[in-house]
């Protein structure tokens, strides 16, 4: 029997019920950014109180004000059954240095769920609510900004099946190329 991706994988807001697999996949990150999860050096996502209070900060992430370059921002796991595949997250709008950058969304998946489907589909997921949620009036822009270093095949492949239009490659302060994708957010994403 054949499972579709889209059967196997959710979007979740951050719960602490995900606490033990979270750890699992940070073990496997031994240290490495994950982009879109907003782990920090000074955070305890070991503790069962420093999670719990972590995952506090990223669900007040969505409405805290601009300050220092950070924008307000929506969070989100993906999800198979109780465990945490990887996350996703949507700035709500860009900074100058977002714009150059950053960009709206980020997004990480957990080493050893690498290669089944888990981006592509989170980053449809969220560019299909982001069109709902504009159709219904939301405050959103018409099209969001992501980016990828130049030599990372994956998220390149990611970006340009979910309808990313290479705008620019450019340098980045550590002398690395990266690039700079717009996808319009009233273009379904092809599969």
């Amino acid at each position: 029997m054949r499972y579709r991706v889209e059967d196997m994988f959710e979007i979740v807001p951050p719960n602490v019920a995900f606490h033990q697999s979270f750890l699992e996949s940070h073990r496997e990150w031994a240290g490495a950014h994950q982009d879109g999860a907003a782990v920090f050096m000074a955070d305890d996502v070991t503790s069962s109180e420093g999670f719990a209070d972590w995952v506090g900060k990223l669900l007040d992430a969505e409405s805290a004000s601009e300050k220092d370059g950070i924008v307000p921002c929506t969070y989100l796991w993906i999800t198979e059954g109780l465990r945490y595949v990887g996350a996703i997250a949507f700035r709500h709008h860009l900074t100058p240095a977002l714009l150059n950058s950053g960009g709206h969304i980020g997004y990480g998946i957990r080493p050893s769920d690498r290669r089944r489907g888990a981006a592509s589909w989170a980053l449809r997921e969220l560019l299909s609510r982001l069109a709902v949620q504009g159709e219904l009036g939301g405050a959103l822009p018409d099209r969001v900004l992501l980016t990828c270093d130049d030599d990372n095949s994956a998220s390149i492949r990611t970006i340009e099946r979910c309808g990313g239009l290479l705008d620019d490659v450019r340098t980045g302060e550590d002398g690395r190329p990266f690039r700079r994708y717009w996808i319009d957010l009233g273009t379904p994403a092809a599969n």
